[in-house]
């Protein structure tokens, strides 16, 4: 592997290159453990898939924001380095796949050019911040979110409180109270606010997450002023660092701690955490996003449109009229979120003359254009027509949202991608009227995870497996009466029953005929659903469950020639705990290296923290000597106390439970930084003596 020292302008991101350059060498060489290393190279975006010996790369881009270069530099990069194909996720990141993990540094080092990262994109930390792709050309937005959520990405970016958390943490901003980024399935979801003078502020939300299990997230804030925003999500991640679950992954998550604790609990915790923090305001610069280039206006051939109905149809549901008067907003829908890369070359061509140089990746896994003149409008869809990107529905019933599912994650139970395009042909050939309805949302997941969403759809799939005597075939569980309320609320889709995949079809079907001849006039999916009732939709799909009347082809998944087989591989969502005393203590003198950096750097706030986790993985290092492996924080310095320092094996002149929390005890100054870096610095070397010690006996 070669060095990218003398290549990039910006040195914290050419450490960060060196850094996974020399950790993938000391991993081939032997020398990290397997464990470490998943963690290490899922922080940097690199996330091994179904198919071995090759990586998904997942590319972050803050509230998906991304210029006509940059999408073309990913493009290339894809033909380089992966499979000549852009996915489009629900977190409006981008992700590349069949990438050899030994090229990964050179390639984030072509992305880098850029102003690309992939730090952080996975694992245990704060991921990609979302925000509606609106955001800025909104009508109905009290102000522009973007500015709010770059300096959130900003913050927590390489931001030690964050680094190695229990899982990972979500954060979103909506424009309005439409809610279109979904606030209420975050860890931190806010809703822009003026107050009756005209200031600043958010409604915040925490604690909503998807998954197996979802939950709504509580509304905590009606108006947080701005400049208090950062600040607060700061106490939320320090509170879940400390006392977030870290053995068991699948109650990790900060819903789980607040249904541990309770709400007004966490609330407290975050009060008392406020000390520590590395800012008590932190106001927000408003004009951190570059103004979009609006292109100049063109001479507009004259088009003559071949079909326009469809063009009308278009005009209704992909473009609406900008804040901006006379400025359009365009989406273009994305079939499960896919664009070759030669695709999106010639895309870049046909839309250049006629919108701003700043596309946004929407949640549905589709494009936003902005400042298109209305006059120009005709030549856009024309345009776009001719690569197949102009078909009207975006974000309609038509508008399948989908995850990768078994094309290429370890989690995939069954097909996902395919079956949203045969759905998507069932709207298009058999339900016309549907494609201009934009209240439903059909969203599918390969696996219970959500990460298609299907928690959140008013129709969701979700893949599984069914048993037939010896055999197994893939399976949907149906999800329905989910979806946005609005103003932070929402609901959670309720499970119904489990169908053969390929039945999929003919449950959506039975539902929308049903919608169409139960509903009454203007009444909302919701309203249908709660009065039906979800007993009512069960004894309809019933017939649909029953497993004595399949077919050889039901064995078979969508998209497959092969006989179904579960086949889950271990998932990758965020890393695994390490229980190696070892490689503990390795770590810990890593981190207390930070810690030095950072406060000769003058960054006292990151040399306290960084100086804390090595308190933290010191005693567990110790603790897992005596076969105790606590799964929190608070675990940890409550068992060291009890098994070293009650004891007497270790003598600290205090508990370890007062040395360690003095973090959140004292203002993060110089003084205090010193002191607790040098308090660290003894204490891992007490540590260490302390392990020689058993080692020997």
């Amino acid at each position: 592997m070669q060095s990218f020292r003398t290549e990039l302008e910006d040195p914290i991101v050419e450490k960060d290159i060196i850094d996974l350059e020399k950790k993938i060498r000391a991993f081939r060489e032997g020398k990290i453990h397997d464990e470490k290393f998943r963690s290490l190279r899922l922080a940097r975006g690199i996330y091994g898939q179904r198919q071995p010996g090759v990586q998904m790369v997942r590319i972050k881009l803050p509230f998906g924001k991304v210029t006509f270069t940059q999408l073309l530099r990913i493009a290339d990069i894809s033909d380089e380095y992966a499979s000549r194909n852009l996915h489009l996720t629900t977190r409006q990141d981008i992700q590349i796949h069949y990438v050899s993990l030994d090229r990964t540094p050179q390639l984030w080092a072509e992305l880098a050019k850029d102003d690309i990262t992939l730090r952080e994109a996975c694992g245990n930390t704060v991921r990609n911040v979302t925000s509606s792709p609106t955001s800025g050309i909104d009508p109905d937005e009290p102000f522009d979110v973007s500015p709010y959520a770059q300096a959130t990405f900003e913050y927590f970016l390489r931001n030690p409180i964050c680094q190695d958390m229990g899982r990972k943490f979500k954060i979103s901003f909506s424009s309005s109270e439409a809610d279109t980024a979904f606030s209420y399935i975050h860890d931190v979801g806010v809703i822009p606010k003026l107050n009756g003078n005209g200031e600043r502020g958010f409604k915040v939300m925490i604690g909503g997450g998807l998954g197996a299990q979802p939950l709504l997230a509580s509304i905590v804030e009606e108006f947080l002023p701005e400049d208090q925003l950062i600040p607060y999500i700061e106490t939320i991640i320090r509170v879940f660092d400390r006392y977030g679950e870290r053995n068991n992954r699948n109650k990790a998550r900060f819903k789980y701690l607040i249904q541990k604790i309770g709400l007004p609990e966490v609330l407290l915790l975050m009060e008392i955490e406020r000390k520590a923090n590395k800012v008590k305001s932190y106001p927000i610069n408003r004009n951190s996003i570059k103004e979009s280039l609006i292109p100049a206006p063109v001479a507009i051939p004259e088009i003559t449109i071949n079909n326009p109905l469809r063009y009308e149809q278009w005009l209704i549901t992909n473009v609406f009229e900008q804040k901006q008067k006379g400025f359009y907003g365009v989406y273009i829908k994305v079939p499960v979120g896919d664009i070759p890369t030669d695709t999106a070359r010639k895309l870049i061509d046909a839309i250049k003359p006629y919108v701003a140089d700043e596309i946004r990746i929407t949640q549905n896994q589709g494009l936003l254009l902005k400042y298109a003149r209305k006059e120009a409008l005709p030549a856009l869809y024309t345009a776009l027509d001719e690569l197949e990107f102009a078909t009207p529905g975006f974000d309609s019933v038509a508008d399948v949202t989908t995850c990768p599912g078994t094309d290429t994650c370890n989690l995939g139970i069954s097909n996902s991608m395919t079956l949203a395009r045969v759905l998507e042909d069932v709207i298009y050939n058999e339900y016309e009227d549907f494609i201009l309805n934009r209240e439903i949302k059909i969203k599918i997941s390969g696996c219970m995870n959500s990460c298609g969403q299907h928690g959140l759809a008013h129709i969701g799939f979700h893949g599984s497996s069914l048993k037939a005597g010896t055999r197994v075939l893939p399976s949907v569980q149906v999800l329905l009466g989910g979806g946005t309320v609005g103003d932070g609320v929402g609901r959670a889709a309720e499970k119904v029953l489990k169908v053969p995949a390929k039945r999929a079809t003919l449950v959506l079907r039975a539902i929308l005929d049903n919608y169409k001849e139960q509903s009454t006039e203007h009444e909302t999916f919701h309203a249908y659903y709660d009065r039906q009732g979800k007993d009512y939709f069960y004894q309809m799909l019933k017939p649909l469950a029953d497993l004595t009347t399949l077919t050889d082809d039901e064995f078979v998944d969508w998209g497959h020639q092969e006989t179904f087989a579960t086949a889950i591989g271990v998932g990758e969502c965020a890393g695994v705990v390490i229980d190696l005393v070892a490689t503990l203590l390795y770590e810990s003198d890593e981190k207390l290296g930070w810690a030095n950096e950072s406060f000769n750097a003058g960054a006292w706030a990151d040399a306290i923290y960084h100086s804390y986790n090595v308190f933290i993985g010191s005693a567990k290092a110790l603790l897992l000597d005596k076969n105790i492996n606590s799964s929190t924080q608070t675990g940890i310095i409550r068992e060291f106390d009890t098994n070293y320092i009650a004891t007497g094996e270790i003598d600290l002149n205090s508990s370890f439970n007062d040395l360690v929390l003095q973090i959140n005890k004292n203002e993060p100054s110089e003084a205090f930084a010193r002191e607790y870096v040098n308090a660290a610095t003894e204490f891992l070397k007490t540590v260490k003596a302390k392990r020689e010690e058993l080692v020997q006996s």
